[in-house]
């Protein structure tokens, strides 16, 4: 007893040392800060300062710890300090962010909240994006936790004016349709890239999405009239950072993520960071399923201020199916038939494997002149085996459509893209007097290849009367052509598809086809241009000006005795003006125009037709770019007049559903709105809404002027918001509830005089609870609580494209 009384006597005094730290945090003028985060590093111990810049921290263990102190427009800034017993004060000074700005995005991003300050893709350069004169619209790393988004495709409804045309990577941005196989408009760390057509790239490994509306073109060269979206990998941080997230859920979902990063020597010269994503998972469409590995490993080297150097790879590797859509009875109805139900056969298959890799450099040659290079190297192999509907209905022996039979085509292709391109540019800051100029100045180079041996069987059609091969189409006046059934009606080559059949999948026996060959003959294309920017600015004005000569050539038939080159070129200007109302306010106006080349190497369609002139664009647009509580909360204001002229849609030829026209004008007017960021330390939100007018006003059939673009809803918005307790007994857990809506849509334009299918209007509502105890996070999503049917996109009735039904996503991750 005497010795547990001297235990308790002798170790009272050790129990009872506990520090208390405190202070308060100002800015270089003196002013309180709101909202900065403090964190005792390795360890539990933060809070966050309040309305008078103060912070406090009880309970401490005494010894040595470093102090890290965050806040949204201020560099982080990292203090060691020495606790001891009872309170410590500690007052600091933080100081502005992006004093010096860098020019070419190498080191990663350590923010860890919903708001991103700057981007490269506007300039060229880490420019504010209040400073940028043009909409840019972004989604980062940390909202797409939040609401266990996987794809791209759950991402872009957090963007105001962007929505999936389809299911596949295929969207629309202010009306206008951009897609995978097309390097002008999806852009990885500013370079041209090619990914899947067919697959929504995933996310894993990525820092942000943003998007540029309109044209790009003064900057990249050929670029989307409707807007560029890029994906900018995550970078190496100078601070050890390990995460693993495990999720599981609905239609047999398993995921797996991992992400590392750190220095990998005292100096912190050399970083490193690996991303790896893992998924297997099923979907509430018959067969449908897929694995994905991602593997992105990523490091930087700065030996010195001046220099620095960054070295990204990302490995994918895809195994599906390839889902062509919903398909319904020909009364149209998208009711009529389950949206559970695929036109798949058991043996389809989908697989492809890419790679990425991208080196960059930049070096500072002075305090004003810094040189920027960057080569980007992607390859995609495509394997294929499909059952699809050839976009009809099966034929009676009368030639009657069969509204409950799918005419049904297959094939079996094997593709493989390389794409090569290289970035030079040199960012030059000079001072005329009182203007002070940021010039770019630079030459890039991109190329896209289609190896040789690309080649495709196709089984179509109807069998001829021996029975010996097939016709591509039936024609009733020429029944004797044709095998006939004991009921007179033609037999097809590949079984028709019952759309009201209860089970109809099997393993099919495909030695019983006829099939086709058709070539995918190498072709070669490649864009280059030069190109010149000033960014001016004198006292609240600022302005960018720019001029790009872009050069594309192509050849068609490449290395054959057919070879065949095509060059076209274009002068493309860039003028934008922004102007500083008030410390709060930006007001921005911009003119720019686009263009796009509509070759058969770009269309990466030998069935399109052509030649096709061009595609040019030009916008207009002005609005407001706001920061309010402290830099925390941004809000933005677009109004737009985008002009589109030579746009492609399919012509509507009977027997040639991949044929493609040109229609003459499309004029898209609307208005853009986006909040994002805190509302309050604990309280993050994120709010957008768009009204796009995208109709087409000149075109050779008078029943489409007037009409809506194809997947281009007149309303569409989004509301997520997040709420996290950071005190008391439920400290650390978390609320997340959001909405997203769109207007109702038409289809794709299927021939002339034929109205568009009707996509009907929806509204989801998804919400998430959350709770976080030390580096331990369990996380639940739940989406489309009320189980609307809805579809997000669509082509016509044979090809829609369902949402998710409702659904749900358990995760659990740990950080250490």
């Amino acid at each position: 007893m005497k010795k547990l009384l001297l235990i308790l006597l002798f170790s009272s005094p050790l129990l009872a040392q506990k520090a208390e730290i405190n202070g308060t945090l100002t800015d270089s003028k003196n002013e309180k800060i709101l909202g900065v985060s403090v964190q005792l590093k390795n360890t539990k111990f933060g809070t966050v300062t309040n309305q008078d810049g103060d912070y406090n921290i009880q309970s401490i263990p005494i010894g040595e710890y470093e102090l890290i102190f965050r806040s949204i427009g201020f560099n982080i800034k990292i203090q060691k300090v020495n606790l001891l017993e009872g309170k410590n004060e500690f007052n600091f000074t933080l100081n502005e962010a992006l004093t010096e700005l860098q020019t070419i995005e190498v080191t990663g991003r350590k923010e860890t909240d919903y708001k991103n300050a700057v981007s490269y893709i506007g300039s060229k350069s880490s420019t504010f994006l209040k400073d940028i004169p043009q909409s840019i619209s972004y989604v980062t790393k940390e909202i797409m936790a939040d609401q266990g988004a996987f794809r791209l495709g759950d991402v872009i409804k957090n963007m105001s004016g962007v929505n999936q045309a389809s299911g596949y990577n295929d969207m629309t941005i202010r009306g206008s349709r951009i897609s995978g196989q097309e390097n002008y408009s999806m852009l990885v760390n500013g370079m041209r890239t090619v990914t899947s057509f067919w697959k929504q790239q995933l996310t894993p490994h990525i820092e942000r999405v943003e998007v540029i509306k309109g044209p790009s073109s003064a900057l990249y060269g050929n670029a989307a009239a409707g807007g560029s979206i890029n994906r900018v990998t995550k970078k190496p941080l100078d601070e050890k950072r390990q995460a693993v997230n495990f999720q599981m859920g609905s239609f047999n979902t398993l995921r797996a993520t991992a992400d590392f990063t750190g220095p990998l020597n005292e100096d912190k010269s050399l970083l490193y960071r690996l991303n790896i994503g893992y998924e297997n998972a099923g979907s509430f469409r018959d067969l449908q399923k897929e694995k994905n590995v991602v593997i992105a490993p990523s490091f930087s080297f700065l030996p010195n201020e001046k220099t620095r150097v960054n070295f990204d790879l990302v490995l994918q590797k895809t195994n599906s199916l390839l889902d062509r859509g919903h398909a319904v009875l020909n009364t149209g109805d998208l009711f009529s038939v389950p949206i559970t139900k695929s036109l798949s056969r058991v043996n389809d298959y989908l697989n492809e494997d890419s790679y990425s890799a991208n080196v960059s450099l930049s070096h500072k040659f002075s305090k004003n002149i810094a040189f920027n290079t960057s080569f980007m190297q992607t390859q995609l192999f495509e394997d294929l085996l499909e059952h699809r509907t050839a976009n009809t209905y099966a034929k009676d022996g009368a030639g009657a459509l069969i509204p409950n039979l799918v005419e049904m085509q297959s094939f079996i292709r094997k593709r493989t893209w390389n794409n090569a391109n290289v970035s030079n540019y040199f960012n030059i800051n000079f001072n005329v007097g009182k203007l002070e100029n940021r010039v770019v100045v630079g030459y890039d180079y991109a190329q896209e290849k289609l190896d040789k041996g690309g080649s495709q069987l196709i089984a179509s059609g109807y069998r001829n009367a021996a029975n010996t091969g097939s016709i591509a189409t039936y024609d009733p006046t020429k029944k004797a052509q044709y095998l006939l059934d004991s009921k007179g009606s033609p037999v097809p080559n590949v079984a028709h598809f019952n759309l009201t059949e209860d089970y109809p999948y099997y393993l099919t026996d495909m030695s019983k086809y006829f099939f086709t060959k058709r070539d995918f003959v190498q072709s070669l294309y490649s864009s280059q241009g030069f190109y010149i920017q000033d960014q001016i600015k004198l006292g609240k004005l600022q302005a960018i000006i720019g001029l790009r000569q872009d050069v594309f050539t192509e050849f068609t038939a490449y290395t054959t005795s057919k070879e065949k080159k095509v060059v076209q070129k274009a002068l493309i200007p860039r003028l934008g003006l922004v102007y500083s109302l008030n410390k709060n306010v930006n007001a921005y106006a911009t003119f720019v125009k686009g263009y796009q080349p509509q070759v058969s190497a770009t269309i990466a369609n030998p069935n399109a037709g052509g030649p096709f002139d061009p595609l040019y664009s030009s916008l207009m647009e002005g609005g407001l770019k706001t920061e309010w509580l402290d830099k925390r909360l941004t809000a933005a204001v677009s109004v737009y007049n985008l002009k589109v002229k030579g746009a492609l849609y399919n012509a509507g030829v009977a027997g040639q559903p991949e044929l493609l026209t040109q229609i003459g004008e499309e004029i898209a007017k609307g208005v853009e709105f986006d909040i994002v960021g805190q509302i309050a330390t604990n309280w993050s939100v994120l709010v957008n809404y768009a009204y796009n007018d995208a109709k087409i006003t000149s075109s050779k059939t008078a029943s489409e002027i007037g009409r809506q673009k194809p997947n281009a809803p007149l309303h569409q918005g989004n509301l997520w918001t997040k709420y996290t307790i950071n005190r008391g007994a439920f400290g650390g857990m978390g609320f997340g509830f959001g909405t997203n809506f769109a207007s109702q849509r038409l289809g794709s334009i299927v021939a002339a005089g034929v109205n568009p299918q009707e996509i009907p209007a929806y509204q989801l509502v998804n919400a998430a609870i959350y709770y976080q105890i030390q580096k331990f996070k369990i996380q639940v999503n739940a989406n489309n609580l009320t189980d609307k049917t809805h579809w997000v996109g669509g082509y016509d009735k044979l090809r829609m494209f369902p949402g998710q039904p409702r659904n749900f996503l358990l995760g659990i991750g740990y950080t250490f």
